[in-house]
């Protein structure tokens, strides 16, 4: 077990010396003649605690300690020891944080005394703290927590929020039982640990949301990255506990924002990275999208490029994701008519086609989730170049583009065909009709 560090300040050499001599023999020492080097030090060395001299020219004790937890943001451990004997000294260095105060000279058994009470207190405060701001089940940070340490540090350094939603995570529940669902997130939260750094924050939001700030991270292509690493160890980890079938489609999403380009503060940059996920989820899951704003204009996730180059970057698709492109109602609307103009001047036979869902022998709407499964099946299984969109609460359009009238039937048969094959499946009854657009 390592030694706790502790960090002397004193301007007086000989003082220092004695008191280096002392704590040496029970912890590791460093040490600093002036409060300017001190807080050089301090961040070099992150000492458990400071036992700094009062009187000291320059910058006395009671600044030094101001100043370093202005700069850190937090309560440090902080003892005194001074040669001055007014008890008013004394009660100031109490009414700013201090732990203790001890009056120069001391007995070195005193002093250990004193500093192990100190460090006794400081690690049961940490280990309180600690329960407090970590999320019980994954060992994260919890909400309150990871927005707070977000909320901080991206004022101050540049980086990426990113939001994780864990897709298709209700099937595993239902299906393999809630026992199977906490290890499932617990591997989920290991995987998103694992992917990246020990400066960055990984917090979990809740249920299956989790939230990441990379500090410094500017390059799309990490994000791109990170994005493949947590899916592909994902499905690894669920096949590992749920079988090689297991044929739930469990991935990730993530949605970006950049600090400060997209905002300096947590509520800005959530708010911006849950459009970019919303993006994802629209277009197929398992994928990543980097934040757009109003005008048009990526965030400073982008290399340097031409204006052109800027152009095709901006409009092209930024998930990664297979499977057909599921889109909103009206954008399907704006395809739509793009192709009705496409085929009256190249002749491309296109296809749509409507698909109705209702409730086992009648006429009731199926649930959300049977709906949702079915949007996820029709994605997986039809081409990138086809196009969904859901159309109330249980329609779906259908564009098949290049499609003749029998291979557009053959498509529409093996939907239903894999659908069969789908659990929810047998809750439900399947209208469709299709059109050749002219």
């Amino acid at each position: 077990m390592s030694k706790s560090k502790i960090m002397i300040v004193d301007d007086e050499h000989i003082s220092l010396a004695m008191t280096e001599h002392i704590l040496s023999t029970e912890y590791s020492v460093v040490c600093a003649t002036s409060g300017e080097d001190a807080i050089k030090l301090y961040f070099r060395e992150a000492p458990d605690m400071v036992l700094s001299d009062l009187r000291m020219p320059g910058m006395n004790g009671f600044e030094l300690q101001q100043t370093l937890q202005e700069q850190i943001g937090h309560q440090i451990p902080f003892m005194f020891m001074t040669a001055d004997m007014d008890d008013e000294i004394e009660s100031r260095g109490f009414e700013t944080g201090a732990l203790d105060f001890i009056r120069k000279p001391f007995r070195a058994d005193v002093l250990l005394k004193r500093v192990s009470n100190i460090l006794q207190t400081v690690e049961q405060i940490q280990g309180l703290k600690k329960a407090a701001e970590t999320d019980p089940m994954t060992g994260l940070l919890n909400k309150a927590s990871a927005q707070a340490e977000i909320d901080i540090i991206c004022r101050k350094i540049k980086g990426s929020l990113m939001m994780i939603d864990l897709d298709s995570f209700k099937p595993v529940n239902d299906i393999y039982g809630h026992d199977m669902g906490d290890k499932i997130l617990i591997r989920f939260a290991e995987i998103i640990q694992s992917a990246v750094r020990d400066t960055d924050i990984a917090g979990r939001m809740g249920g299956d949301e989790f939230v990441v700030f990379c500090q410094n991270v500017t390059d799309e292509k990490v994000i791109a990255e990170k994005t493949r690493y947590i899916n592909e160890n994902l499905l690894s980890s669920a096949k590992e506990f749920m079988g090689e079938d297991m044929s739930i489609p469990l991935g990730a999403s993530i949605g970006c924002a950049c600090a400060p380009r997209d905002g300096e503060d947590f509520f800005t940059l959530f708010k911006k990275a849950d459009k970019a996920l919303y993006s994802v989820k629209q277009n197929g899951k398992h994928g990543y999208s980097v934040y757009i704003d109003n005008t048009g204009t990526v965030s400073d996730i982008t290399s340097d490029t031409t204006d052109l180059e800027n152009a095709i970057k901006l409009l092209s698709e930024r998930t990664g994701a297979k499977g057909a492109m599921i889109l909103p109602t009206e954008q399907f609307r704006l395809v739509f008519q793009f192709l009705t103009r496409v085929n009256a001047n190249y002749q491309k036979r296109i296809h749509i086609v409507l698909f109705k869902l209702k409730k086992k022998g009648s006429e009731d709407l199926p649930s959300e989730e049977i709906t949702e499964a079915f949007l996820e099946m029709m994605q997986r299984s039809l081409r990138q170049s086809d196009v969904i969109a859901r159309k109330g609460k249980n329609q779906f359009l259908l564009i098949l583009l290049k499609t003749s009238p029998p291979n557009a039937r053959l498509v529409i048969e093996r939907l239903m065909s894999v659908w069969q094959g789908i659990r929810e499946s047998s809750l439900t009854d399947i209208e469709y009709d299709m059109a050749e657009i002219e």
